[in-house]
């Protein structure tokens, strides 16, 4: 199967990476808006913390399954058409639900098929971009998709509060519809090739078998081995914001330490992804970052339970998952390729991958602390985390030794 195509010729130079990576921020302001903005929002109409945590799991949920229909994003319009008009509905859904949220269950339906659209619109640009650079810049452009998902969130979260109790509705409605639009200026300024004419004009059942092929291919199957595994999750981000009192943290510390110094650590762990790239390949250095990652959290078991322990441990924690995730998007981008009729799809699959052990793992954490408090936690996140990557080692020299066998044969 040919899953890549010589790329075509663009009608004007390609941007530098920081300008393609300005496409990513409505996905962090999104995500800031739903997990952050929106729970204050509905708390504020007098819906409980159960109703609420289960309504934000479901709204977000299309995290882990909008790869399913990412597939149109390859076929019939390009990938700039389609970035379009979803995050047109996506910004029209979210400013509908500041405006009217009193209804629990109209606004998770609108925010479910919002976040529906976000994913697409992500997959969209995902895709364009990671298909327009050159091999030597997969890297800028990971650390750049981060950077802007991490700084647009931090700014949604930074807002959240202005816009539930001093704003008024239609005044927040407009910011969030500004901020959400704005990084459509990028779209002026990068090339937009069509789709692939031969999966546009031929048959379903043929685009659908290029699909199924693109997972078979060999760099595929390793970035989902990478990614599936839990081997640099670091769920724990998720765990330490509920567990001050552990560690005797104030109120504000956490609330600083889960808002503007997470968003600094996770700015801070994506830049670092550029001076480590150039000294090891892309795919052992996201087994380095949670192999050494797992560490730090096992020596937080040696540290005393203060509350400057925890500002360091929330810090560290997102620092490193920051750098995994940069790094995770660069490995994306290196799969994808030039000229890759399938980008969209495989960034989506791909993105999809990376969420899943976010999630199963933040399980487990909870589970371990029930059973052994933050000591339970620790030891299950960073064994866990270390086992994964110790078996991907494993595998990846394995299979590396075979080929080398069959060449020499």
């Amino acid at each position: 199967m040919k899953t890549k195509s010589e790329p075509l010729a663009p009608s004007r130079p390609i941007p530098p990476p920081w300008l393609l990576g300005v496409t990513n921020a409505p996905l962090g302001l999104l995500n800031g808006f739903a997990v952050v903005t929106l729970p204050q929002m509905l708390a504020a109409q007098g819906l409980s913390g159960g109703q609420i945590a289960v309504m934000v799991a479901l709204i977000i949920s299309p995290g882990f399954w909008n790869f399913l229909i990412a597939p149109i994003l390859d076929v019939r319009f390009s990938r700039r058409s389609y970035a379009l008009a979803f995050l047109l509905y996506t910004t029209a859904a979210c400013a509908y639900t500041v405006l009217h949220h009193s209804n629990p269950a109209v606004v998770e339906a609108v925010m479910l098929s919002a976040y529906v659209s976000g994913m697409l619109y992500a997959s969209a640009v995902g895709g364009w971009t990671g298909s327009l650079i050159s091999h030597g810049q997969d890297t800028s452009l990971g650390m750049w998709f981060n950077v802007f998902n991490t700084g647009a969130a931090g700014l949604t979260i930074l807002l959240g509060g202005e816009m539930v109790h001093t704003w008024r509705p239609a005044l927040s409605a407009v910011i969030l519809v500004t901020t959400l639009l704005l990084p459509l200026v990028s779209f002026l300024f990068i090339p937009s090739p069509g789709p692939d004419r031969t999966l546009a004009s031929e048959s379903f059942g043929r685009f659908w078998r290029e699909v199924a092929a693109l997972l078979r291919r060999r760099e595929v199957l390793w970035a989902l081995a990478l990614f599936l595994l839990p081997s640099a999750s670091f769920s724990l981000t998720n765990v330490l914001g509920g567990v001050g009192k552990d560690f005797s943290a104030s109120v504000q510390l956490v609330s600083f330490s889960a808002g503007l110094g997470s968003v600094l650590a996770g700015l801070g762990g994506s830049f670092l992804l550029k001076p480590l790239a150039r000294k090891l390949p892309l795919r052992p250095l996201y087994l380095s970052v949670g192999i050494v990652g797992a560490v730090f959290t096992l020596s937080l078991l040696l540290l005393p339970r203060h509350p400057w322990t925890f500002a360091f441990a929330f810090t560290g924690e997102n620092v490193f998952q920051a750098l995994a995730f940069a790094t995770g998007f660069a490995i994306i981008f290196e799969v994808i390729g030039q000229g890759n009729p399938l980008a969209a799809t495989t960034f989506a699959l791909l993105v999809a991958a990376m969420n899943v052990p976010v999630d199963y793992m933040g399980v487990l954490d909870g589970h371990a602390y029930d059973w052994k408090g933050l000591t339970g936690s620790f030891i299950a996140d960073a064994g866990v985390s270390m086992a994964a990557c110790l078996a991907l080692l494993w595998a990846f020299r394995a299979f590396r030794g075979r080929n080398v066998r069959v060449q020499q044969a």
